[in-house]
């Protein structure tokens, strides 16, 4: 198969590798291997290895010629990077010396028209990321007016919601909507947007996808794992792409970035010693001239930490937000 790299350009991969710090004998996973640009830098510096995980086969599929290439040094693993903690301990690694992630739907996503992620390209309304669960038709389709409002307006931030679930639920009782530019032009006669904003079903399609793939669920699991795994000294560095993202993110890092707070009233209660140093105080965001080469980088936002000796903080539950399985049966 014709490897995919060239159509996708990692975004920050300079800075991330930088942060991430490789070196020789250090063993790193790439949560997200997409097309393998971070991989590829890593694998750069003599002596490296590196698990590169991704949901997506075709992602898994184009970094064949790469594992060929590193001579053994890269394993690759299709899977959901939430589950980064059993797939190292599958290789037999107790402990990594860092973990990169770059957050969200890929440029090669975007732009595989028959895979739906976009309105631009006239496709099926699918949007998964990986082969298994409900597509984005099935849960348009399924969902209640009640759910898909809540979906839209949370994951998507729309504050049209209501009203575009409410075409929605009106649109599916005349016909099956099952394409990309059929979903797009419903939103769009709720939506208007003006010239130079974005376009009117920009935040539903992110809410679907989101939803669809359970992202930020993803997220918030996968950033525990990594704390797990990585070592004293290992680091953490995370790319994403939008508010929602970023928000977990540098939540994340503030939780396990300094002691729980205290209480006068329960002394005895010990406080949880600090599992991170944070590196960046403020996210690196990208410079003029990336973003002048890849428009889609505009948005980006690198956080990165350094793990401590402190124990793991205990997992902490993920928020009370619309379910993929409880839409789908009704729930």
């Amino acid at each position: 198969m014709t490897s995919i790299a060239s159509h996708h350009i990692a975004v920050l991969s300079r800075e991330a590798v930088e942060m991430l710090r490789p070196r020789h004998g250090g063993i790193y996973v790439d949560a997200t291997f997409g097309a393998g640009g971070y991989s590829r830098a890593i694998l750069d510096i003599a002596g490296t290895r590196v698990i590169g995980i991704d949901r997506d086969r075709a992602a898994i599929a184009g970094g064949f010629g790469l594992v060929d290439r590193s001579s053994g040094r890269l394993t690759l693993v299709e899977d959901r990077f939430s589950n980064l903690a059993e797939i190292c301990a599958a290789e037999g690694l107790d402990a990594v010396d860092g973990v990169v992630m770059d957050v969200g739907v890929s440029s090669m996503q975007l732009d595989q028209a028959e895979r739906g992620f976009s309105f631009r390209l006239g496709g099926p309304l699918d949007m998964r990321m990986g082969r298994d669960g409900p597509t984005a038709a099935e849960v348009v389709a399924k969902a209640s007016e009640r759910d898909l409002a809540d979906i839209i307006y949370i994951f998507g931030e729309e504050r049209h919601a209501r009203g575009v679930a409410r075409a929605i639920v009106a649109a599916r009782k005349q016909a099956p909507i099952t394409t990309t530019q059929g979903l797009a032009a419903i939103v769009a006669r709720v939506v208007h947007a003006k010239p130079h904003e974005i376009h009117p079903a920009t935040r539903t399609f992110q809410a679907l996808r989101i939803f669809v793939n359970q992202e930020l669920d993803e997220l918030h699991r996968a950033l525990s794992a990594a704390e797990r795994v990585l070592k004293p000294g290992g680091r953490l560095v995370v790319v994403s792409f939008h508010s929602l993202e970023d928000r977990i993110v540098k939540n994340f890092l503030s939780q396990r970035g300094k002691a729980a707070a205290g209480s006068r009233h329960l002394p005895e209660v010990a406080q949880a010693a600090p599992s991170f140093n944070i590196l960046t105080r403020r996210p690196v965001t990208p410079g003029d001239t990336e973003i002048s080469a890849n428009p889609r980088a505009r948005s980006a936002k690198l956080r990165a930490a350094e793990r401590t000796a402190a124990p793991a903080h205990p997992a902490g539950a993920l928020p009370a937000w619309p379910v993929l399985a409880d839409v789908m049966r009704g729930g």
